[in-house]
């Protein structure tokens, strides 16, 4: 029998991918989970016993969290990239790197097919096919759900009719836990009006004390968080999430272009990427020129909408990944952030790269690197371009 890799997370749609491959078009499954720190080794055992139940050839997981780190979020940070000022591409980019492991497992085994559950509705069909065609050019993609047009009740009617009578209760919400973030989606989503209630969110909120939080910065990646250092960048992500997520913070709802060209709404629950992100943004701030911040602006919005389209693998990501690079060198410190219900607040920095020193100067204060008459010459000079051009067309308007 010929072997197909299908990515497999254990749900309705994947478990119905694996007995319709097995029975209907008799192939050898090879069902493969990629783990990107969003799942407990409980969730794991489960997935694989399932997968087998339902007469897989062979369940592989893919623990690639550390990859995951070092080629997508240390450049989600270094980058500051939030789509639309708002979503951390929590599982947009995890979809991308789970492709990516999964064609690479699938070129290892020597598979003929290659397969996932998207329906055709949604982004995700768009992040696997575009990534499977590239790496894997000669292999086939198969994608039922998508080319059956099925319904979820025909999924199961289907598993029944063939010997697997499994729950598939269908939550309120569906949710996409992530090492970067959570989805949530559900009927609010689909609308433009309304939002989640505060139940539909996996973590409920149990501080209510605020808590100062120092994070730790060294060339621009995160190492120590409150004094306790890391010696995987992972690590200390989770830990911000432990600290922070029970406070409801990075709760919102991203508004956006789909790949497919229509709008969509998406709600998740960020608090370690979003604290990351602007505590990281604050040190820059202080440790980079005003250029260098200015050209990271400009390249972080394509840099994630690439991201977010599924083409990780083009050269330019690589390209700008150097200049993020590059710009960290002197982005060291520590940064203070509150913790409130809710919200936090970036208290301030400490760096020996700050810029903000005061033997050069205090804003709005006192000068120490220029007199009263370089200011005066220097505003005559910064004036000079736009007063002739005020001069010349206000005399043209005379006439």
């Amino acid at each position: 029998m010929e072997k197909v890799v299908l990515a497999y997370s254990g749900g309705l749609d994947t478990s119905f991918c694996a007995v319709w491959l097995t029975k209907v078009k008799n192939l050898d499954v090879h069902a493969v989970m990629v783990n990107l720190g969003g799942f407990s080794d409980e969730e794991i055992r489960k997935t694989e016993e399932r997968a087998y139940t339902l007469g897989v050839k062979s369940f592989e997981v893919i623990n690639d969290e550390d990859r995951y780190y070092n080629d997508c979020i240390r450049y989600l940070v270094f980058g500051n990239v939030l789509k639309n000022n708002t979503y951390p591409l929590s599982v947009s980019s995890e979809r991308v790197f789970q492709a990516t492991a999964i064609a690479a497992y699938a070129k290892k085994i020597g598979a003929k097919y290659i397969a996932h559950g998207s329906t055709g509705a949604g982004n995700d069909q768009i992040r696997f096919d575009t990534i499977f065609q590239i790496m894997l050019p000669e292999v086939e993609i198969i994608t039922p759900i998508r080319d059956l047009k099925l319904s979820r009740n025909e999924e199961i009617d289907f598993l029944k009719e063939n010997g697997f009578d499994i729950d598939f209760q269908k939550s309120q919400y569906s949710i996409n836990k992530g090492l970067w973030g959570t989805s949530v989606g559900g009927k609010e989503t689909l609308t433009s009006n309304q939002t989640l209630p505060e139940e539909a969110y996996p973590t409920q909120v149990t501080k209510t004390e605020p808590e100062v939080l120092e994070l730790q910065f060294v060339k621009g990646e995160l190492v120590a968080v409150n004094n306790e250092t890391f010696d995987r960048p992972v690590q200390a992500i989770q830990k911000v999430q432990e600290i922070a997520q029970p406070f409801g913070i990075g709760r919102d709802t991203h508004v956006g272009d789909t790949i497919i060209g229509i709008k969509g709404r998406v709600s998740f629950e960020a608090a370690a990427s979003l604290v990351i992100v602007k505590a990281h943004h604050l040190l820059e701030k202080h440790t980079l020129t005003k250029n260098q911040l200015m050209i990271k602006d400009q390249l972080s919005i394509p840099y994630g909408n690439y991201l977010h389209d599924g083409q990780v693998l083009d050269p330019v990501m690589k390209d700008i990944e150097a200049l993020f690079t590059s710009s960290q060198d002197k982005v060291t410190g520590m940064v203070k952030v509150q913790l409130f219900p809710y919200y936090f607040s970036l208290i301030g920095i400490e760096s020996e790269n700050d810029l903000m020193s005061s033997k050069f100067g205090t804003y709005g204060e006192i000068n120490k690197t220029w007199t009263e008459q370089d200011a005066k010459g220097f505003s005559k000079i910064y004036a000079n371009a736009l007063s002739i051009y005020h001069q010349i067309h206000e005399s043209k308007a005379e006439v």
